[in-house]
């Protein structure tokens, strides 16, 4: 004998349309913001402050030198260093 409790399946059609809405919400803030930016952020390119080797931003052709010694990248967020490396490395 069954004792558990039966579900229809418009209930669970239901539940499993507003658990997806739920989860595509933050998604969809998310990629609106890093689209719009169009930049990756340091942790998702495992950016680092110091080179790799003789590859560094400096010689990127991502890197955007700016004043005061940091610049900027077309590819990732924020502050980088001249002499930082991500994955997206790519020499001039």
């Amino acid at each position: 004998m069954d004792d558990g409790k039966k579900i229809s399946r418009r209930s669970f059609l239901k539940g499993a349309m507003f658990l997806a809405a739920g989860a595509a919400i933050p998604l969809a803030a998310f990629s609106r913001n890093a689209l719009a930016a169009g930049k990756v952020s340091k942790a998702a390119m495992h950016y680092q402050d110091k080179p790799n080797g003789s590859a560094h931003c400096s010689n990127c052709i991502q890197f955007i030198p700016g004043s005061g010694g940091m610049g900027t990248c077309k590819v990732v967020a924020g502050s980088i260093s001249p002499n930082g490396w991500c994955l997206a490395y790519a020499p001039k």
